[in-house]
């Protein structure tokens, strides 16, 4: 099944009930893995050393109280009700409102940007205008765009969430694993409970990250029933608890047991907030893994099943709690002292495949942010993986998952207690929710043209409780929060280093175009020999002849037929439909045999390997020359000002277009007109056209070379660049540039099409940029 079709099949959400509660079903698995095992470790990690369960219960019913407000607050009223419609034609995550708000301000980080991509489908939201219609959304959208520090603010914010989200996928696995597993302790001595329980954890992340490269497809449709069957697990021992142990601990869901927390224990309570906020560990889930469900599925799956089953879970983890006081805090408050002896293994095993599950989710999210992060240029290029041709998003990035993988067993290993692993992922957690804030105060009102008030009264109310929570997870630096703090600074590094040296290698391109009257200069033949074949130069720009063009013409002895200027770049949206996917021109007249091309992808799209794109790109320039109209009296200082670019579809959309055939042979065929080469080889290409409107014989003329061409075979000629920071730069610059980008640079992936490229079909020209 072809990805893109699958893609614009899935992006059609029906309204029906069944598909509604369909999707809903399958969110469970995917979306709420993450939230629905915090009960595993939310009050160990709370009462880990910073207060004391004593016989008056204050301690147990606040925190319930602080539970209970937390996950009503924060994943319930602010995620389900508010930020789930920042959706980006469907879409979310931080990038989602990050790509928002470049639509409707100009503060994008792309360079490469042009004034097509606005006419494109998903550019507006949902059909809406992207015009701010009020005041106080057309003040802020020219503040931004007037000061670079702003840009700059707001694609910091969003590297900062996205490398948090990275931590978290390191994080998340760990504590839930261990977590799990810590279930033995209970079935053995103090003293001999450590030495199992992080060798099976260790084991079990192995086997976790080892079986990424095979995907999630074939085991997937088992997600939701472990998830559901956990969240039927522990609602049912929930509601046992309470009304065995407590039938009253319902009356701490009141705030005023909050208040006699934090009174009676003062700054242990306020430390213990770093506990508490576990409680929503996987709540952005809801608003990252929009993009595969719709927004009515993910709030009916919380609403109605999630958010009960945790609140009896909590409940009834506290009813047994305060019934007991004499247990040693750090060892026996936790989840399974909780659970009827009789079914503690059952439930031990059922934990650990929830814990799998959850962990799976996280992991397979941050394969998704860092393809987002490359896609708009602030990540080296990685080798992605499709593991599905259905499933849509299903994808595996190798370096990444073993980095992943070392990183995690390194925190297992390491801390080898919920304590330190809770603090660690509570501040990657409540970083990402505080980034999410911010970002949306903005898309409020430049996007959804609301009043400065309305902003301010969500980023108060919402931005203070995240606030308490994320300065209890600060203050416990030297306790496991510095290990999200060293991860996001490592990843921001690299993601900063690699976009501020793809911007000043874009920038050196503009600078150093080459003029048409050079082009004109040299004639059809270009000054040197034209062979057949098509040759593809790969560059950035968008207009204009790359300097590197001329150091080809230079040192090459021979040049092709036909010579296409490819520039495959991204856009600011998450999917470009197919009949939108290239832009096709001429570089000079016709007769020059010169083309550019532009594919455009959005940063969830699904790139074509090199069989498939070459065809799609052919064919779309056979539909450019069939259906340009011819032009008398083209001025020089016209094709210098301007490329008119045509929007070309792919092969698939070409209804009534041509279409390209290749086989070993054939017959005539009589519905429709057939352009052949004259000459017998192996491969014959075919182009198939429409019998209207007819051609003229110059463009008939022209695709019948650009077939011998592609008979002949197509190369990709590509610059390999150096970049060196220039005389006179600052050391900080040397740096960045000479060191930091370069290593990056040379150890990153070349473009996505020329991987399935043959060595034999490619040629480097070596360059150096001085930026």
């Amino acid at each position: 099944m072809d990805l893109e079709s699958a893609i614009r099949g899935h992006s059609i959400k029906k309204d029906s009930w069944r598909a509604v509660l369909t999707l809903a079903y399958q969110s469970l698995g995917v979306v709420y893995g993450d939230l629905s095992t915090s009960p595993l470790y939310v009050y160990k990690s709370t009462f880990a050393e910073d207060i004391e369960h004593s016989e008056t219960n204050e301690e147990i019913y606040g925190i319930l109280s602080f539970v209970f407000w937390t996950l009503t607050l924060i994943p319930l009223i602010k995620y389900v009700f508010i930020v789930l419609r920042a959706d980006d034609n469907g879409e979310g995550g931080t990038f989602a409102l990050y790509s928002l708000l470049c639509r409707h301000a100009r503060v994008g980080s792309l360079p490469n940007c042009q004034l097509a991509d606005e006419e494109l489908s998903e550019y507006t939201k949902d059909g809406v205008d992207l015009t701010t219609k009020n005041t106080c959304g057309s003040r802020l959208k020219s503040t931004l765009e007037n000061h670079r520090v702003l840009q700059r603010v707001l694609l910091v914010l969003a590297l900062i969430g996205a490398c948090m989200v990275i931590g978290d996928g390191v994080l998340t696995p760990a504590i839930s694993v261990f977590s799990a597993v810590s279930g033995l302790e209970l079935s053995m001595a103090k003293e001999h409970h450590r030495y199992v329980e992080v060798p099976v954890a260790c084991v079990i992340l192995v086997i976790l990250f080892s079986l990424q490269h095979y995907g999630t497809h074939r085991v997937g449709f088992l997600f939701a029933p472990v998830v559901i069957t956990w969240l039927v697990c522990i609602s049912s021992i929930g509601l046992y608890n309470i009304f065995y142990w407590n039938p009253h601990v319902y009356q701490a869901l009141s705030p005023y047991y909050m208040y006699k927390f934090l009174k009676k224990t003062q700054r242990g309570g306020w430390m213990s907030l770093g506990g508490i906020l576990l409680c929503m560990t996987g709540s952005e889930a809801m608003f990252a893994d929009l993009g595969h469900f719709s927004q009515l599925s993910i709030k009916i799956a919380f609403s109605f099943v999630v958010y009960p089953a945790l609140v009896l879970a909590y409940m009834g983890q506290a009813a047994y709690l305060s019934q007991h006081h004499g247990e040693e805090s750090n060892y026996r408050i936790g989840f399974y002292v909780s659970v009827p002896e009789k079914i503690r293994w059952p439930v031990l095993v059922i934990a650990i495949l929830a814990a799998v599950v959850g962990s799976q989710a996280v992991i397979t999210g941050t394969f998704s942010i860092i393809k987002q992060c490359s896609a708009l240029g602030c990540f080296p290029r990685v080798k992605i993986v499709h593991t599905s041709s259905k499933i849509h998003g299903q994808i595996y990035i190798p370096e990444i998952n073993w980095t992943l993988m070392i990183l995690c067993l390194a925190i297992t290993g390491g801390f080898r207690d919920t304590k330190r692993m809770g603090n660690a992922s509570g501040l990657a957690v409540i970083t990402v929710m505080l980034v999410t804030t911010c970002l949306m105060s903005v898309v409020i009102i430049l996007c959804w043209n609301k009043s400065f008030l309305f902003a301010i009264a969500f980023i108060l109310i919402f931005g203070f409780i995240e606030s308490l929570y994320f300065s209890a997870s600060l203050i416990k630096f030297q306790e496991g929060a510095w290990v999200p703090i060293a991860l996001s600074l490592i990843f921001l590094l690299v993601m900063y280093v690699w976009q501020y040296g793809t911007r000043k290698k874009y920038e050196y391109d503009v600078q150093n175009k080459v003029s048409i009257n050079w082009l004109l200069g040299l004639g059809p033949s270009l000054g040197i020999v034209r062979v057949r074949g098509i040759g593809l130069i790969y560059t950035e720009l968008v207009s204009g002849i790359p300097a590197i063009f001329s150091h080809f013409v230079t040192n090459l002895p021979a040049f092709h037929q036909v010579l296409v200027f490819l520039c495959v770049k991204s856009v600011p949206v998450p999917h470009v439909r197919p009949g939108e996917r290239f832009l096709v021109g001429r570089v000079g007249p016709k007769e020059y045999r010169l083309y550019r091309c532009i594919a455009r992808y959005g940063y969830r799209d699904i790139h074509k390997d090199g069989i498939e794109f070459e065809k799609d790109l052919v064919c779309s320039i056979a539909e450019f020359i069939r259906s340009e109209k011819a032009e008398t009296n083209v001025k020089v200082e016209d094709l210098e000002e301007s490329e008119r670019m045509t929007v070309v579809g792919t092969s698939s959309t070409h209804v009534d277009g041509v279409r390209m055939c290749e086989d070993e042979g054939g017959g005539e065929t009589s519905e429709v007109r057939e352009i052949k080469s004259a000459q017998k080889v192996r491969k014959r290409v075919r182009f198939v056209v429409p019998e209207s409107p007819q051609m003229d014989v110059e463009a008939r003329r022209e695709l019948e070379e650009l077939m011998e061409a592609r008979e002949a075979g197509m190369a990709f000629i590509m610059g390999h660049s150096y970049v060196k920071a220039k005389r006179g730069s600052g050391w900080v610059k040397k740096m960045v540039i000479n060191y930091g980008y370069d290593f990056l640079r040379r150890n990153s992936r070349g473009p996505s099409y020329a991987w399935t490229v043959p060595h034999a079909s490619t040629l480097e020209v070596g360059m150096i940029y001085q930026v």
